[in-house]
């Protein structure tokens, strides 16, 4: 294979990262905590591989999956934005849920 592939530990990252998501959504739905968002996040979750994996294979040699995700998003592509989009929704989620964590720490 001639293509060019991120360093490992940053697919180590990425996907541990993913996966401590989709634990937490669903750990938070069966509390019934933040419901809706959650409930989004294990779609968007299972969602973003699938989407990135599908796009990146007809990739350009010697290029990665994060330069074909920019090159593409520079083209217009809509996939990126979905992948760009879903992965500002997992941050904004880890703020929503650490928020609700303290919140609930300092209920008087």
């Amino acid at each position: 294979m001639y293509w060019e592939t991120l360093p490992n530990w940053v697919w180590a990252i990425f996907y541990l990262f993913l996966s401590t998501t989709l634990g937490t959504a669903i750990w938070n739905v069966c509390r019934k905590k933040i419901v809706s968002l959650s409930i989004a996040m294990v779609v968007i979750t299972i969602t973003i591989p699938i989407v990135g994996v599908f796009n990146s294979v007809g990739r350009q040699k010697g290029m990665n999956e994060f330069e074909h995700l920019i090159s593409e998003m520079k083209q217009g592509a809509i996939w990126t934005f979905y992948i760009i989009t879903a992965l500002l929704y997992l941050l904004f989620y880890w703020g929503i849920f650490v928020f609700e964590k303290k919140k609930s720490k300092v209920s008087y």
